[in-house]
């Protein structure tokens, strides 16, 4: 069985967090679970486990295709449209992203 790939790595721009936390649910003073981070253009948002699923609302407004995890220790990504896992390696987190820069 082949394995899927994302086609959208190429949408991922050296962004940093917009916010510490939930852009939308600081603004409204609602909690969240966890973080996760638009690698488009660094939209903070909640995950799709919080009351709110800012992050993914973000992906249907804007049609940015992949994120990351926004929590410490979190090195994974997440393409929605190709809907694939993605390892630290792919998002520019890991030891093969940090010797070969994209040019």
């Amino acid at each position: 069985m082949a394995t899927k790939m994302c086609s959208h790595l190429d949408r991922i721009e050296p962004v940093t967090a917009r916010t510490e936390g939930c852009e939308e649910c600081l603004a409204s003073g609602d909690p969240w679970v966890e973080l996760r981070m638009c690698l488009s253009c660094g939209h903070v948002g909640c995950c799709d486990s919080s009351l709110n699923t800012h992050a993914t609302k973000h992906f249907h407004a804007t049609g940015h295709p992949v994120m990351r995890s926004a929590e410490p220790g979190g090195n994974w990504g997440w393409c929605y449209l190709d809907q694939v896992m993605l390892g630290q390696e792919q998002i520019g987190q890991g030891p093969a992203a940090e010797s070969h820069p994209p040019t």
